[in-house]
């Protein structure tokens, strides 16, 4: 068992201070015995007073300023034997002294020595000396702690972690798939290297930059990169690690990590989730938080402000730049805004090649069919993808990781763990009737995404699922491809209804009806898409505390508008429901079939369902941009 010193130090406390008194009582009992009194058998006085009269008494020796006597008497009951009796003298007693010379008994008088008082002098010293110095042991154990008291004292330095010469482990070269991104920031670390390439035109270096992008795309790698390759001092903290409990505190942890970074520039500042701290100010209802603000307030003086920082080059990340304060994002303090985006196809293949460095993968499994299985993915997804492929072929005690640990591993990062297969009832054909009811939808209509799989495998909340292959590089989409999803999404409550009646539909669509209205909504309210015209009639309201205040999030047209909307929702809803219960009538042989065969299999991918299904209807050929690379 391992005992910290400050453990220690509170089980010695209590034994020191009980262990004083104890001496303390010990010295005290037996403080007369010094100087050779060492009587044990006492003697009351009035019993001393009749031994004196009596004429036994032989000798007293007065101790403690007459307050104790040691009398050597004969003893009566002992054969008149000699015996050494200790007597407590009471305080007033003159006459003894008179009774002793009148008896002609030798007496003598021993002074109190020096010797007491020092001993009960350095008793009382030490003491207070262990404690004082056990407390302030423990004091500056406890202030290196988070937390501590010492920490009283330091709550407005700064919690930045500096290093002279970061030894992050990584370098540009270890960042993938983000290829636009780094090139900007490479740029900063030249001018950092040699600003004067850039100051001989007249080039100012920037204050700043802001890494924005969805969470996962590598924005924190970007900066352990810039940190790495830069080979400048580095400061790195959270923007959540400025603001504490305490007014002002994060106002001056501000000052004093711009005061550390002035003393060793030219140097980087890296303030991770920096809208933590860097939000509108004044936002919400009553105002913003005053310590926050003051914060801010502070960050906006120290990155421009009357001084100015020559030499500080500031790197921020966030991935909601919509919530920052204006004054942050101008020219001046971060003047540049770096776009962090998940990675297209041929980042996603080096991004696979990044982190299949330290993995065994099999001689079959080929990068690029993996990156294009993953449209959408970011750079942390590609490593927990490959990671959770590693950890299924150790559990399945494979040398090497198969196409089968990489596809399982999709389906989890995507969909959740994998449940419990259903034994074959009435709601497995059920779900298997509303499966295929996606699929057969989107792959019969046009301008729909092909069917990648379709499974009976619960996975997550979902007791099936029906897989699609987005077409990544489209950045627009038509008004017939959102009529085509909705139009998919509703195949399986067509299917329900067609195959079972409407009294037998379940709420498995419930999520679907959910997709479904807010892809008519947005249509009609945002797109202009619909009877309406081209409208844009409901703009993204953000949240209260971001600054939208409630009055402003009042619909923006009138009632009569709003049942037009109502109406249009339900009209294009109602045409992509039609189409896809047409489709299901006319394809209820194919469907038969496929359903008969996904019960048995469980899973059919996708090449193999277009073919059954070709064998009874033509498909039509979908247009797919394939990118070079």
């Amino acid at each position: 068992m391992k005992f910290s010193w400050r453990t220690v130090l509170l089980w010695t406390l209590p034994l020191l201070f009980v262990g004083f008194f104890l001496w303390q009582g010990s010295f005290a009992t037996n403080l007369d015995t010094s100087g050779g009194n060492t009587a044990n058998t006492r003697m009351t006085y009035g019993r001393f007073l009749e031994y004196l009269e009596a004429g036994r008494v032989t000798s007293v020796d007065l101790y403690e300023g007459g307050r104790t006597a040691i009398v050597q008497a004969f003893d009566p009951e002992i054969d008149d034997s000699i015996q050494k009796l200790r007597v407590d003298l009471p305080a007033n007693s003159p006459e003894l002294i008179s009774k002793l010379k009148d008896a002609d008994i030798s007496f003598d008088y021993h002074p109190m020595g020096n010797e007491g008082a020092v001993w009960g002098f350095l008793g009382n010293l030490i003491f207070p000396i262990l404690l004082i110095g056990a407390l302030f042991f423990l004091f500056r154990r406890s202030s290196n702690m988070p937390g501590g008291p010492g920490q009283a004292m330091s709550f407005g330095k700064s919690k930045a972690r500096f290093q002279m010469e970061a030894q992050t482990g990584v370098v540009f070269d270890d960042v993938a798939g983000i290829e636009e991104a780094k090139e900007e920031l490479e740029e900063v670390v030249t001018f950092l290297k040699q600003p004067e390439r850039f100051t001989a035109v007249g080039a100012r270096i920037p204050k700043g930059v802001l890494l924005v992008g969805p969470p996962g795309t590598g924005k924190t790698l970007l900066a352990k990169a810039i940190a790495g390759e830069a080979g400048v001092p580095f400061f790195s903290i959270s923007g959540s690690e400025f603001v504490e409990m305490f007014v002002g505190v994060g106002a001056s942890r501000v000052r004093d990590l711009f005061k550390k970074a002035k003393e060793n520039s030219p140097c980087l500042i890296f303030i991770d989730e920096i809208d933590a701290v860097g939000r509108q100010r004044g936002a919400g209802i009553g105002g913003g938080n005053d310590e926050r603000e003051q914060t801010l307030n502070q960050l906006l003086t120290e990155m421009d402000g009357f001084e100015g920082n020559t030499g500080i080059i500031i790197i921020a990340a966030t991935n909601r730049p919509d919530v920052l304060d204006a004054a942050l994002l101008r020219p001046g303090r971060f003047d540049r805004q770096v776009i962090v985006d998940a990675p297209d196809v041929k980042g996603r293949i080096e991004i696979l090649e990044v982190h299949s460095r330290n993995k065994k993968l099999a001689p079959e499994i080929s990068i690029e069919t993996v990156a294009r299985r993953t449209p959408g993915f970011t750079g942390a997804d590609l490593a927990n993808l490959l990671n959770e492929a590693a950890i299924l072929c150790a559990r399945r005690r494979k040398e090497a990781i198969t196409m089968s640990e990489i596809d399982a591993a999709v389906d989890r990062v995507i969909a959740g763990m994998e449940g419990t297969p259903l034994v074959d009832s009435k709601s497995k054909r059920l779900i298997a009737y509303h499966e295929v009811g996606h699929a057969i939808v989107g792959t019969l209509v046009k301008d729909h995404d092909p069917v990648q799989k379709v499974t009976l495998i619960p996975r997550g909340q979902a007791k099936g699922l029906t897989w699609f292959t987005p077409n990544e590089e489209q950045g627009l989409t038509t008004k017939s491809e959102l009529m085509a999803r909705i139009a998919g999404a509703m195949g399986g409550r067509a299917a329900e209804e067609e195959i079972f009646g409407h009294d037998e539909v379940t709420t498995g669509a419930g999520g679907d009806l959910q997709q479904v209205t807010g892809m008519a909504r947005q249509m009609v309210t945002r797109f202009g898409m619909s009877d309406l015209g081209p409208l844009s009639l409901e703009s993204q309201q953000g949240e209260v505390f971001l600054g939208g205040g409630l009055m402003n999030s009042r619909a923006e047209y009138s009632e009569e508008v709003a049942t037009r909307i109502d109406k249009q929702v339900k009209e294009i809803i109602e045409e992509a429901h039609q189409l896809a219960r047409k489709i299901i009538r006319e394809n209820r042989v194919a469907i038969d079939r496929l359903v008969d065969l996904l019960v048995e299999k469980e899973t059919i991918d996708g090449e193999e369902f277009r073919q059954i299904l070709a064998e009874y209807t033509e498909i039509p050929e979908k247009e797919r941009f394939i990118p070079q690379l």
